[in-house]
């Protein structure tokens, strides 16, 4: 099961319940998706517009901690908590 937990500029970020490692979140944006590890911010499949990811990046990085909890409660399958997004929605 997905849960989409965040969307912000036309963004979405979702996580899968029980989903494999490493670290990961799903993000899409304007028909391309790409896997963003969450622990590095690296690119482990697909691909996103420059500017989207360069967003999602610091998004990121704002907020890891929330991240990471929420990756511990989707291995769980614990209810995801919604993160706001970067554009303080």
């Amino acid at each position: 099961m997905v849960v989409e937990f965040t969307t912000f500029f036309g963004i979405h970020v979702r996580m899968y319940f029980a989903d494999h490692g490493p670290p990961h979140m799903h993000v899409e944006y304007q028909g391309q998706e790409a896997l963003i590890d969450i622990t590095s911010g690296q690119v482990l499949a697909g691909s996103l517009p420059s500017r989207a990811l360069a967003l999602v990046r610091q998004w990121r990085l704002d907020n890891a901690a929330e991240l990471a909890q929420n990756w511990t409660r989707a291995q769980l399958l614990q209810p995801l908590v919604r993160i706001p997004g970067a554009d303080n929605d």
